[in-house]
């Protein structure tokens, strides 16, 4: 009789029947959650819910729905799904419940690639070239990307955990510190800066949109393809390796795709604090699943809990409005406040 060979430990992406069942449903929850706030989103603004039962009659109002509310709402969406994946990606990278999605540098990168564009462009934007063409949202973009392949090359690859982190820390801090140096020299760019840095999705438009749907496809795609390492991870490192993972392509991917999506979501959007942080957290807190689902779950989470602060942000003060990532901050810092508050002091987040 022929013995029976042992099979390959793997990482598997299934959850037991009963928590598949409670992730659909927290999976059906936020489509619907997103569904309604998007109906919402259209109705917030100066002239109500006025203009959505305008829109076939009055041009006017079709204008203010069509290519104002919408494209924003579809954005600040769009923007928080990025951040909740990238929130869910980091944290499961660094093992660390406290891992943000800014960690590599993108956020000071892309602050500092806007102002280098607004000081250019405010000077002479005829002799700016091709930062002329890339814009202000273009030059975020690439200030972002370049800030985390600065971390990556002081990093020395994407091996040492430890050592990402502590590079990442390091050039948001030297990049922040040139951005405020080119305010300084350039006072006329600090009101702009000021609403970057506050985070807005009200410049957000259809292409726009396009880009950030775009580049959300890519990165959820990416994560939820190579999640595994993540679930891997939680065992260790070592561990992760003796499971036949490679983990330097893996983790290559995975911190790709955490650069692209934080640096869409900041291009477009500006700094917006928390909402990648505590996305991932608000997961974990109503559904006990993996990694793959995980991905999903959050990145749904992320884009609930950014649209939800943005029309809250436009309806508190209305006429005017609050800048929504100071709104995601005080909320968030609050939420992660009382979290703290109820897990005793030698429990983990």
């Amino acid at each position: 009789m022929s013995a029976v060979l042992p099979q390959p430990a793997t990482v598997t992406a299934d959850v037991p029947a009963a928590g598949r069942r409670h992730a659909v449903v927290v999976l059906a929850w936020l489509v619907a959650a997103s569904a309604l706030l998007a109906l919402l989103g259209a109705s917030v603004g100066s002239t109500g819910f006025e203009s959505v039962l305008r829109m076939g009659q009055d041009a006017l109002a079709r204008q203010i729905v069509w290519d104002i509310r919408l494209p924003r709402t579809l954005g600040a969406w769009l923007a928080g799904a990025l951040l909740g994946l990238a929130g869910a990606v980091s944290q499961g990278l660094f093992r660390n419940p406290l891992a943000d999605p800014y960690l590599l540098g993108s956020a000071s990168g892309a602050a500092l690639g806007g102002a280098v564009a607004m000081a250019m462009l405010g000077v002479s934007p005829s002799t700016a070239g091709w930062l002329a063409r890339l814009g202000v949202t273009g030059a975020a973009f690439v200030g972002a990307a370049g800030a985390v392949l600065l971390t990556l090359v002081l990093a020395r690859g994407v091996q040492h955990t430890l050592r990402l982190l502590l590079a990442g820390v390091v050039v948001g801090v030297v990049l922040s510190a040139a951005r405020d140096l080119i305010q300084v020299a350039r006072p006329n760019i600090l009101e702009a800066m000021q609403v970057f840095t506050m985070g807005s999705s009200a410049f957000v438009g259809w292409q726009a949109c396009a880009l950030m749907a775009g580049g959300w496809l890519v990165c959820v795609l990416t994560a939820w393809t190579l999640s595994r390492l993540l679930d891997g991870l939680m065992l260790g490192e070592a561990t992760a390796a003796s499971l036949g993972l490679p983990l330097a392509p893996m983790r290559a991917g995975l911190i790709a795709a955490l650069a692209l999506a934080t640096g869409t979501a900041v291009a477009h959007t500006g700094l917006i604090a928390f909402v990648g942080l505590a996305a991932p957290h608000l997961v974990r807190s109503i559904a006990r699943v993996t990694h793959p689902w995980q991905v999903w779950l959050s990145s749904l989470m992320g884009g609930v809990l950014l649209l939800a602060a943005d029309i809250l942000a436009r309806w508190l003060v209305a006429p005017q409005e609050l800048p929504v990532g100071v709104l995601t901050a005080a909320l968030g810092g609050s939420y992660l406040l009382w979290l703290m508050h109820r897990r005793t002091l030698g429990g983990a987040l």
